[in-house]
């Protein structure tokens, strides 16, 4: 009796097995699509937000060197010198953060005069490129070493 069902399981698995493969070997073929590549979404990619007009990039670059500037000389002795010489690298720092600025940062720092933390971030980034840029001045030559 034994045998009978054991035989008895094994064929309805073969005859479960036999279905299955018969009802997906007759799926319906449906034409496929060329596959269209779809895009990688970049999360610092900030094509997606609203356009800054040229206006308000020009307001920022100038209004942003012009911090720079007074940031500066709030601890100058001598004002005057030192204003000359600050304002090309605030203008290239300013210009640096200009190429990547989002509507959200100018608008905030342009209206409400606040500086956001991805504009402190790029603002580090652009003073390294444009003040690491130049040439140091060398140091001392202590006993004809180098």
């Amino acid at each position: 009796m034994r045998i009978l069902s054991k035989n008895n399981n094994l064929i309805a698995l073969m005859g479960a097995l036999t279905l299955c493969l018969a009802v997906t070997g007759c799926s319906e073929e449906k034409e496929q699509k060329p596959a269209v590549a779809k895009a990688e979404r970049n999360p610092f990619d900030h094509s997606h937000d609203v356009q800054v007009t040229d206006v308000e990039k020009h307001k920022f670059e100038h209004d942003f060197a012009e911090q720079c500037v007074q940031r500066e000389l709030r601890n100058s002795t001598d004002k005057a010198a030192d204003e000359a010489r600050w304002q090309e690298p605030c203008m290239c720092i300013a210009t640096y953060l200009m190429k990547d600025l989002t509507a959200d940062e100018a608008g905030k720092f342009i209206t409400e005069h606040k500086n956001t933390q991805s504009l402190v971030i790029k603002f580090e980034n652009a003073a390294y490129h444009c003040l690491q840029a130049k040439a140091q001045p060398q140091g001392p030559k202590l006993f004809g070493k180098p």
